[in-house]
């Protein structure tokens, strides 16, 4: 037995992992198969765990959705207006737009403010109970033709765009500025003119707020064209571009959607269009042109239904020069997380301060305001 020599062991040849090529083939058809079929609607979800297919749902790409006849020709319109070269004017002006339920406070201060710069500004006033009276020239004759306002309802969205189809009128016009009666400026009026005037960017505030005061609001309504994905909220205080204003001027599918869906009371919630509409529909179809925050200052830190109201009291100098310094904009959630989202304030690239007006001041802080704006060179 010892001189019998066995034929040398030969190391057995690896077998092909035909299981991980199996597997790896099931779970190709298995995506494919998810995604022309959705697995949140299909009987597969019956296999996994509907927690698992919600996740490997997510990871997926959207199936393309073939747009409606109106979606399309809307979609078309927009996008020729946002390719169009922008058209020189030899004396570009921006449009001051004022929102009033009648006589506005300010406009002694706002003539300080506009004093010296005529001819590249437009002030158009849309009063909404009442026609104001006026204590300044350049208020005289400003008003348009107005309508019933009531707040939260999309009558406030008519009435921005009464003021855009008023200031549009004016080829000169290339800026647009909504303000409320309660807005004083907190720039000279030069450097608001060159923050707007030479900047690509609509300052339009708009923010994803998963809670019950952001897309809590949503309804299912609004599809297919408006998708819960999308659904924004900002500020109703805008500056915007000759090209957007045209844009909101030609909607009527997207403002449709607001005008039936997004209402007090709507399905059990309270939603407001006048901080959805505009948000969302910038978001949608020209999300790169928007800067997401307004130049327009409110502070919510009380945690009231409505903002800070400024009393005469709380003028002062280091108050103008607090809300002009600021740089950073701050978004907080209404859920129960109230998550804190905080992005600089970038001006062509250049991190600067966020606003140029603030609000709400009460009338009896003008005489203050004046004297602040003529005296100090802060403005």
């Amino acid at each position: 037995m010892k001189d019998m020599h066995s034929p040398p062991r030969q190391r057995a040849r690896l077998k092909k992992p035909t299981w991980i090529i199996i597997l790896l083939s099931f779970v190709c058809v298995f995506l494919v198969f998810a995604y022309v079929y959705p697995l949140q609607n299909s009987g597969a979800c019956y296999i996994i765990l509907s927690s698992s297919c919600n996740t490997l749902y997510s990871w997926l790409p959207p199936p393309a959705r073939e747009l409606s006849d109106a979606e399309a020709a809307s979609r078309v319109i927009i996008k020729n207006v946002l390719d169009l070269p922008s058209t020189e004017s030899s004396n570009p002006k921006i449009a001051f737009m004022f929102m009033s339920p009648g006589s506005l406070p300010f406009e002694l201060l706002w003539e300080k403010f506009f004093e010296g710069h005529e001819g590249i500004f437009s002030v158009h006033i849309h009063a909404s109970r009442e026609k104001p009276v006026h204590t300044s020239r350049y208020f005289v004759d400003r008003e348009i033709r107005s309508g019933k306002v009531d707040w939260g309802k999309i009558s406030m969205v008519d009435a921005e765009k009464r003021l855009l189809a008023s200031a549009l009128k004016d080829p000169d016009n290339r800026h647009f500025v909504l303000l409320s009666d309660s807005c004083v400026p907190l720039r000279d009026f030069d450097y608001v003119y060159n923050y707007l005037m030479y900047t690509n960017v609509s300052f339009i505030d708009s923010f994803d707020d998963p809670g019950p005061h952001g897309s809590g609001r949503y309804s299912d309504h609004m599809l297919p064209e408006v998708e819960k994905k999308f659904f924004r909220k900002g500020a109703q205080w805008f500056t915007m571009k000759r090209q957007h204003a045209i844009i909101v001027m030609a909607d009527n599918l997207y403002y449709s959607k607001f005008r039936d869906y997004c209402r007090p009371g709507m399905d059990g919630r309270n939603c407001y269009a006048d901080e959805h509409y505009l948000p969302t529909f910038f978001h949608m179809l020209d999300p790169h042109g928007i800067a997401n925050w307004s130049v327009t200052h409110v502070d919510w830190s009380e945690g009231k239904w409505h903002p800070k109201s400024y009393k005469k009291y709380d003028i002062s100098y280091q108050l103008i020069k607090n809300i002009s310094s600021i740089t950073q904009s701050v978004h907080v959630t209404s859920d129960t997380k109230k998550k804190t989202m905080v992005m600089p304030c970038m001006w062509n690239g250049i991190n600067r301060p966020c606003y140029l007006f603030a609000r709400k001041f009460l009338p009896e802080t003008q005489d203050r305001m004046i004297d602040l704006f003529t005296n100090l060179t802060l403005f």
